[in-house]
Formats: structure tokens, C-alpha cells, sequence
């Protein structure tokens, strides 16, 4: 006989998890201790939210779920934004809370909130954890869902009165994931016909392009890169989302970057322009299609997992629903060498060349100079975690990208927050230096996770851009109005709030200093805090 919490966390160890990032409570007194005397890591984070953005971009790195844990009530509440963030950015999760003795939660009661009809809307699926024998059984489910393409949270509801109870049950073993069909071969001939007979052919890459891992199995081999292979053989180029960066490589001619990369909005004019799009694991949620298609005029191949959704602006000539690599690796078999006629090549020279210039001495400091920079201190499988905010948009559109999952920006949700917890996540997750971007304004939702990575003795670098303001919105503000309300901030010294934690800080005051700082700082060991301040 074991506590069924005892179960629960077999089970955990059975699904692979390492790590349960969350905050503790009463109710969780049994999970708590069943975690201790388990090989499973838990930790402690200062926020729900910050937990729940830590699972999220675990999930979204390594493709397995994350797991974050709350308590009741208000702890349940805190965590849902970041659950939310991963059901729209299309990330594994697991989340699981806590809830009082099944005794008083059919009457008002301290604390106690409908959590399960509440995670409804933003989860795959989710349930109360009633009984001890449903534990097994729940947790093979919630991973195997929260895993399957399209991927996403789910959520585990565990009242204490359970977790202490005694059962028999053990954990269910787990399965080679379940794999999308072959495409069927006709529609595989008619989008090769399609895409043959397009004077401007475009392939707008998506998130899914990046998180079904659509490059193969070589992280570094082009035989093995099934979008590359077709990108080359076809000689289309490929315009991103942002999600979708690192698809194919930004070196690469065919890159466009993203689809409102360029000084001049080139790589939106090229697939506004464009009479055929291929669109590979896209969601509409990233970027919205009636930007790139408004006059519905634009042929459009959809290669996912799941069928498009409906929508007068995205609505496929041909749908092909099925395992994201085998479609791209059918496809470029069937189609003719060059037939895209690699129409807008000069496209990405000038987009490659404006994005990659590097500030004058005399410019002041800005996002966009930043990032050249940047791009040159970091290696090509470095990772940057993107925050939410005007500073986003400038590394969505002008950091060129190397590798997939290299630069992870939620633009599903897109909640501010993310960063500083996401960065912990990375670092973690992964062998490679981290830099975490993010604005004051966003940096001080989550800003106290600081202390949970250092606790940790993790070494990433915090890239903090700071205008005393919610810039987007005042910059959305000005378009509309010519003037902003309700913006302005004031913020602490952030180089003695780093400190405070007891990490490095530094506030460079020239081009030449930032990039030694950057340099410096990136490779190191040990947490930093570079603040660039843009006005």
C-alpha cells in the first residue's frame, strides 16, 4: 500500500520529470513530502505564474511536459496565465493543484474555487484526481495529451484528503508516442502541381515547423533537414513567423526572416505579393493571415497536423493533415527542382544587411542596434528568451536565427512576464548560453525569480531594456492619436536590484562598453544583469 500522493509522483517519475516548479501550500502537504523522498527535484519559485512560464518553456525546449504546481484558490488563479501561455503557444505542460477535502467543496468555503471548470478554456483536458485508483490512470492521460501534437496543457486537480489516502495501484507504463499517417499521395501531387505552376511561391514557416522538429534528427546535418531539402530543391524562400524562427537558417538566401522583417516591410510585400503559399505548421493565433492575404487572392497549401481553422482569410486550397517531416520530405520528392524560380533572393540581402548593421558610435542606444551585438556575441546555438513588449517586436523582425527553438517568444498569448522565469527554464534545459530580453516593464512582473535561479546556481544573463514605460502601447498609442495616456513608469535602480540578489549588474553608457559588458557577461558563470536604457 502507498499514499496515493506517493503514486502520483511515481508517476511523475515514470513520465521523466525532473523537475516541479511551483509554490507550496497546505493542501499540498503529502505531494510535497512524496516529492522529497523521490528523485524528482522540486522547486520553489516566488511566483505561480513564474512556475507555470518555467514549464511552459521547458516544454517548448525539450518537447516533454513541464510541470508546474500551486494550491488552491488564489494559487490556482496565479497559475493560470502561464498555463493559458502554453495552451496558445502550443507548449507541453502538466499543470497540477492542490484543492481542500472533498468534505467541504460542496458548499462555500475558504479558499475553495471551481478550479477545474476554471482551467477549462485554456487546457486540453483536464480533471479532479476523486479517487486514488483514477491517479494512474490521470496522469498518463494528462502527459500523453499535453505531448501529442498539437501539444499544449493539461491540468490535474488533487484534493488533499486523496493524497493522503492509501491504494494499491502502481503507474501505468508509458508509450512511443502516437504518430501522425503519411500524407495522402495525391494531395502530396497536387501541392507539388500547385507550387510548380506559381510564378511567386513563398513557404510561410510556423511554429509547428520548429516544434515537430521538421529539420530531422541532425541537429547540423542538411541531408536530414526536410524543410531545408525542399526549401533548396524547390528554390522557394521562406518568410517566418515568430514563432517559426530558426526554421530554416537566417544565412540561408531562401530566408526572409520574418513577415515584417525589413526596413522597408520587404519580407510583408514579398508573401503579400506571393500567388501561392505553403504554410507549415501555422497557426493563425501567431499572425494574423488577413496581414499577409487581405484580398483572398492568394492560392494556400496547409501542411499540419491538424486541419486550418476556418477563416475567410485562411482558407486552403489544400489541406494536408498529417506527420509534419514525412509531408515535407513527400513533397520535395514531388516536386521539380527550381520551380519556385528563387524569385526574391535580393529580398534577404537587403533584409540580411539592414539587420545585421551595426550602430555608430554617435547613435543612442536602441532595441534594433542592440541586436547586431548581441547576434555576434552569442553563438549560433545560444538561446534567447524574448519577454513581451516593443523590445519583441525588434527581435522578432531583426535578430537573424540559426537553429530552431533558438529564439522562443510566446506570440500565442503573448504574455508579458515570461522571460526572466523563462530563462531559468532554458538554463536548465539546456548546454547553451541563455540571454534572457525583456523590458521594466515586463521585467518586474517576474523579476523575483532572480532569486529562485540563483538559489539554483544557474548562469544566464538578463538583457533589460528600460524606457520608464510601457513602449508598445504608447507606441500603438501615438499611431492612432499622436499621443499616450496611461503608460509612464518609474522603476528602482536595477543594477542595485540585481545586486540585491547578489549577481553582477551593469549599466553600459557606450556602443563599445554594452558590447564588452555582453561579451563578457554571456559566456561567464554566474547571473548578470546588463540594463541598456532607452531614454
Amino acid at each position: 500500500m502507498v499514499k496515493a500522493s506517493d503514486l502520483l509522483v511515481e508517476c511523475l517519475a515514470a513520465e521523466g520529470v525532473e523537475y516541479v516548479f511551483g509554490v507550496p501550500g497546505e493542501e499540498l502537504e503529502d505531494l510535497l513530502f512524496s516529492i522529497r523522498d523521490s528523485d524528482i527535484r522540486f522547486v520553489p519559485t516566488r511566483h505561480e505564474q513564474g512556475a507555470a512560464f518555467m514549464a511552459d518553456v521547458q516544454g517548448r525546449l525539450t518537447g516533454e511536459a513541464g510541470v508546474c504546481l500551486s494550491t488552491l484558490g488564489p494559487g490556482a488563479t496565479n497559475l493560470l496565465t502561464g498555463v493559458a501561455d502554453a495552451h496558445l503557444d502550443k507548449s507541453p505542460l502538466v499543470a497540477i493543484t492542490g484543492q481542500g477535502g472533498r468534505e467541504r467543496l460542496h458548499k462555500e468555503s475558504h479558499q475553495a474555487l471551481d478550479i477545474v471548470h476554471t482551467f477549462e478554456p485554456v487546457v486540453k483536458w483536464n480533471t479532479q484526481l476523486g479517487e486514488p485508483e483514477i491517479v494512474a490512470e490521470s496522469v498518463r492521460k494528462a502527459f500523453k495529451l499535453a505531448e501529442h501534437e498539437k501539444p499544449g496543457a493539461t491540468h490535474l486537480e488533487f484534493p488533499e484528503d486523496v493524497a493522503a489516502e492509501e491504494t494499491t495501484d502502481t503507474p501505468l507504463p508509458t508509450r512511443e508516442r502516437v504518430r501522425r499517417s503519411d500524407p495522402d499521395p495525391d494531395s502530396i501531387e497536387r501541392a507539388a502541381t500547385l507550387l510548380e505552376r506559381a510564378e511567386r511561391p513563398i513557404v510561410l514557416a510556423g511554429n509547428g515547423a520548429v516544434r515537430t522538429r521538421a529539420r530531422g534528427a541532425g541537429r547540423d546535418s542538411a541531408s536530414a533537414n526536410r524543410l531545408r531539402d525542399l526549401v533548396e530543391r524547390a528554390g522557394v524562400p521562406v518568410v517566418a513567423t515568430y514563432m517559426g524562427k530558426g526554421a530554416i537558417s537566417d544565412r540561408r538566401p531562401h530566408s526572409l526572416l520574418t513577415l515584417d522583417s525589413g526596413p522597408d516591410g520587404e519580407a510583408a510585400d514579398a508573401i503579400e505579393n506571393a500567388d501561392c503559399v505553403l504554410a507549415v505548421g501555422y497557426d493563425i493565433a501567431e499572425h494574423d493571415p488577413a496581414g499577409w492575404n487581405p484580398d483572398l487572392d492568394t492560392t494556400v497549401i496547409h501542411i499540419d497536423h491538424e486541419p486550418a481553422e476556418v477563416y475567410r482569410h485562411y482558407n486552403p486550397e489544400i489541406e494536408i493533415v498529417a506527420d509534419i517531416p514525412a509531408s515535407l520530405r513527400a513533397l520535395s520528392e514531388a516536386v521539380r527542382s527550381g520551380a519556385g524560380k528563387a524569385w526574391c533572393t535580393d529580398v534577404h540581402d537587403r533584409i540580411l544587411e539592414d539587420v545585421t548593421r551595426r550602430p555608430d558610435p554617435d547613435e543612442p542606444f536602441s532595441v534594433r542596434r542592440t541586436l547586431p551585438i548581441l547576434r555576434e556575441v552569442m553563438a549560433d546555438d545560444d538561446i534567447l528568451i524574448s519577454d513581451v513588449g516593443s523590445h519583441k517586436m525588434a527581435i522578432a523582425q531583426n535578430f537573424p536565427t540559426y537553429e530552431p527553438n533558438t529564439c522562443i517568444i510566446s506570440n500565442g498569448l503573448a504574455s508579458m512576464g515570461i522571460a526572466v522565469p523563462g530563462g531559468l527554464a532554458a538554463d536548465l534545459a539546456c548546454e547553451s548560453n541563455v540571454v534572457a530580453a525583456t523590458g521594466d516593464g515586463g521585467f518586474l512582473m517576474n523579476g523575483a525569480e532572480i532569486e529562485t535561479a540563483t538559489r539554483l546556481g544557474l548562469d544566464y544573463t538578463i538583457l533589460l531594456f528600460n524606457d520608464d514605460d510601457y513602449g508598445l502601447i504608447s507606441e500603438k498609442q501615438i499611431d492612432h492619436t499622436g499621443e499616450h495616456f496611461g503608460t509612464e513608469l518609474s522603476n528602482p535602480d536595477f543594477v542595485a536590484f540585481a545586486e540585491s540578489f547578489g549577481i553582477e549588474g551593469h549599466r553600459p553608457e557606450t556602443w563599445s562598453a554594452l558590447e564588452e559588458t555582453l561579451n563578457e557577461v554571456v559566456t561567464s558563470e554566474g547571473m548578470a544583469l546588463v540594463e541598456v536604457g532607452l531614454g
